[in-house]
């Protein structure tokens, strides 16, 4: 048994389908075919149920890849020790993060982490949260920017900072005019929302609970540029994250922002990485070059206090 026929394992239990497993590891069809056999025939057991147009993997194949995905997540945790210990702030990280928040926090901390870390390659991920955990566990990311409360027991957790929420609505609705307004005043609107999956949706919904608001039908937007257009063109009203209509997101003439008193619905940011991996040391200098954002950006625009502030979709 060798790492490289783990991979093909691990590849093969990814795409279910022989083919695409070996155009993965850069190999034939018949020399990945060949090595399952192998591995088969000196473990004793079949791995994979195979038909003519249809690939599954047996239980014991499904543990056994399972097991094979620690074994080579471990292996890379060995290598990447051995090179944080000759260079501690070189070498490659895999970072994820969800749709919401990393095409509007990235143009902020990116060129901190370069200042900070010059020698580092920085890989980014950009996924929903369920997809992100899943690839964090198999050892595909390194680490991960996600919304708070977590529930995973093999996650270390650094806390970086907590978003307001902002309301944006359409030229001439009722609210338009308000500067500010308290949470509870939402009781009587039905928010545009995103589609399950995003955890902006969860937190928005949050938000209307507490609120006495509720869902507009009918509509669930696939992202945030989906729901930002949607309250330009009057559809109805929703939640933005204050990064989301700061620099370099650029303004519009159809949406106004209306900030909450004090205290403002919020979400909570942290960075995540597996307990057991080599980099933690390192991950945390990360999280605290993540965590020291740029004076005031997380307060809501200087214009929602004082004329109405407008937005759009961030630039390309």
């Amino acid at each position: 048994m060798n790492l490289r026929d783990l991979r093909y394992l691990v590849a093969l239990a990814d795409v279910l389908h022989f083919g695409r497993a070996a155009e993965a590891c850069h190999v034939s069809q018949p020399t990945l075919s060949t090595q399952i056999k192998k591995l088969e025939d000196e473990l004793g057991v079949a791995l994979v149920e195979r038909a003519p147009r249809h690939v599954m993997l047996t239980p014991a194949g499904q543990d056994i890849a399972a097991r094979a995905r620690r074994v080579l997540s471990e292996v890379e945790q060995m290598r990447e020790t051995a090179r944080r210990t000759s260079d501690p702030e070189a070498g490659t990280v895999r970072l994820g993060l969800f749709p919401t928040l990393g095409p509007y926090l990235l143009p902020h901390v990116v060129p901190r982490i370069r200042a900070r870390f010059p020698r580092l390659e920085l890989l980014l991920v950009e996924e929903k949260t369920e997809v992100v955990l899943a690839m964090l566990r198999d050892g595909k990311l390194d680490a991960a920017v996600l919304a708070l409360p977590l529930h995973e027991d093999w996650l270390e957790t650094e806390f970086l900072f907590e978003e307001p929420f902002l309301l944006a609505v359409p030229e001439g609705h009722p609210l338009s005019h308000r500067h500010d307004l308290r949470l509870e005043e939402l009781s009587d609107q039905h928010l545009l929302l995103l589609e399950e999956g995003h955890c902006l949706r969860d937190q928005a919904l949050e938000v209307c609970a507490l609120a006495g608001a509720g869902e507009k039908d009918g509509f669930r937007a696939t992202s945030l540029e989906t729901l930002r257009q949607m309250v330009a063109a009057g559809v109805g009203v929703t939640l933005l994250p204050t990064l989301a209509v700061k620099p370099p997101v650029s303004p519009s003439e159809n949406i106004r922002l209306i900030a909450f008193r004090d205290p403002p619905p919020t979400r909570q940011m942290a960075m995540v990485w597996r307990r057991s991996s080599a980099m933690s040391a390192f991950l945390r200098q990360l999280a605290a070059v993540l965590r020291d954002l740029p004076p005031g950006l997380l307060e809501a625009p200087a214009e929602v206090h004082g004329k109405p502030a407008r937005t759009s979709r961030a630039k390309a």
